[in-house]
């Protein structure tokens, strides 16, 4: 028993101070996502220690473990009702500065189109953001997406699928490959139907996995988190990131972008895994600019994907925003320089923003 805590200690403690060496390595990233449940496993480690060990042992074991619970629950805490919310919900009013969004993950090889199709006719979300969509699944949504004017669909048949769909008034519209994989990005520029003027970004980036580094999943991130400080216009952030809402990646992106969260100081909204509650996590991500007004957010029922839909109403109106919103913290100057120069070392690897819609994407 004795040996046994010893190593589960030190492998915990391990797995726990890997992410913070600032390692883009796949086997370090990883370890961001189960801060949950590598803290349950440090706490049972610690009461087994407080039971069978005793002296210098138990602390030993002890001062290790609790340090890593410590670290773990203070990443997690924002996503708790301990924190103080970011976002308080506006009244809903329907005069046409309200916008429905739904994004979803339909995991390519699930077979169960007519509960996505089902979802999209229960919600009708004026915009809609699908990834893993192959061919197969390009023509079972056919019906559903036939209520949408204006689409970008990407069929893949890698995972990285996208369809973009919106019943709103479109500026402008396009997808584009931010990095040098082959992971397409959504970037649109539309109205509301009472002529608001907003920007969404549909994102899919890659996954920590072998073989796959974080450094092109990071790149997209902090270039989308770019693109919202190059202007002033209200914008929203949605999509299978990929990565834990806690991570160093998604802090930065919301510090650098000034967005805002509405999970913080309401709960974690776990979204993957849906059918395995022990390794569930938050990677499925909805981050606004302070000047949009949350109404409602939510995740939606088991569409027989490994993920749950996210779906958030939100009102384009500054400033009813800004009396509900936490404005964010103002960036230093050292942090300004810092993470621009991280987002120009990016750049250099950066595919340009082509127009034109890459060639698999075709727009309706």
């Amino acid at each position: 028993m004795t040996v046994l805590l010893l190593l589960l200690a030190l492998l915990l403690a391990a797995v726990t101070l890997l992410p913070l060496s600032g390692r883009q390595d796949w086997w370090i990233r990883m370890w961001d996502f189960p801060r949950i449940q590598i803290a349950i496993a440090q706490g049972a480690v610690a009461a087994l220690a407080l039971w069978a060990l005793d002296g210098w042992l138990r602390w030993l074991v002890l001062v290790p473990t609790l340090l890593g619970m410590a670290v773990h629950l203070r990443r997690i805490r924002p996503f708790t009702p301990l924190a103080r919310r970011q976002m308080r919900f506006a009244p809903r009013r329907d005069d046409g500065a309200e916008v429905t969004l739904m994004a979803a993950n339909v995991l390519m090889e699930n077979d169960r189109h007519d509960l996505v199709r089902d979802l999209i006719a229960d919600v009708d979300p004026d915009v809609l953001l699908l990834m893993e969509t192959d061919e197969r699944w390009l023509e079972a949504l056919r019906p559903a997406l036939a209520r949408y004017p204006h689409r970008v669909e990407i069929p893949k048949d890698d995972y990285y699928g996208m369809i973009f769909a919106t019943k709103l008034e479109v500026v402008e519209s396009e997808a584009a490959r931010l990095t040098v994989d082959e992971t397409p990005s959504v970037f649109a520029e539309l109205r509301t139907r009472g002529g608001r003027l907003f920007r969404f970004v549909g994102l899919h980036p890659q996954p920590p996995v072998p073989g796959v580094d974080t450094d092109e999943r990071d790149a997209q991130i902090l270039y989308a988190a770019r693109f919202a400080r190059k202007s002033d216009v209200p914008l929203v952030t949605m999509g299978d990131f990929n990565d834990a809402a806690w991570s160093p990646t998604s802090r930065l992106f919301k510090h650098y972008g000034r967005y805002l969260d509405p999970r913080i100081g309401r709960g974690l909204y776990a979204s993957f895994h849906a059918n395995n509650i022990l390794i569930r996590c938050a990677i499925d991500q909805l981050f606004v600019t302070d000047d949009i007004a949350m109404v409602d957010f939510r995740l939606g029922p088991k569409v027989g994907s490994d993920h749950f839909p996210v779906i958030a109403r939100v009102r384009i109106d500054p400033e009813e925003a800004r009396a509900l919103n936490v404005r964010p913290p103002p960036m230093t100057e050292e942090e300004r320089e810092e993470i621009d120069e991280r987002v120009e070392e990016y750049k250099r690897g950066l595919s340009p923003l082509d127009p034109r819609p890459e060639p698999e994407a075709t727009t309706v």
